[in-house]
């Protein structure tokens, strides 16, 4: 199930943000209501929807994850973005620096 991220109750709860430090997750949100934090994702969010929702059909639930799992791949190896210098998601990953405080033990 993919959740929005203006769906801050989600997202603030106390049994989720323990998740997310036992994943060494870091959580980012900005203020309610700003819309700056979240302007990426929710680019995606809506390409996904469009993309998906708007023009593929699903006979059943597991149908539908299979397709948006097999989205996923391809928009993170083949899709171009502006904000990483026209490169993948993947590629722009692979240019960047170790970061200790998202490696995963």
């Amino acid at each position: 199930m993919l959740h929005r991220p203006v769906e801050l109750i989600e997202y603030t709860a106390g049994i989720f943000r323990a998740a997310c430090t036992r994943l060494n997750i870091r959580q980012s949100m900005g203020r309610p209501g700003s819309a700056l934090d979240n302007s990426v994702i929710e680019s995606w969010y809506s390409t996904l929807e469009f993309e998906l929702r708007s023009l593929e059909q699903f006979d059943t639930k597991a149908a539908a994850r299979r397709r948006v799992a097999e989205w996923i791949d391809e928009y993170n190896r083949t899709r171009r973005h502006s904000s990483l210098g026209m490169i993948s998601p993947i590629d722009y990953e692979l240019t960047q620096p170790d970061d200790p405080d998202t490696e995963v033990a």
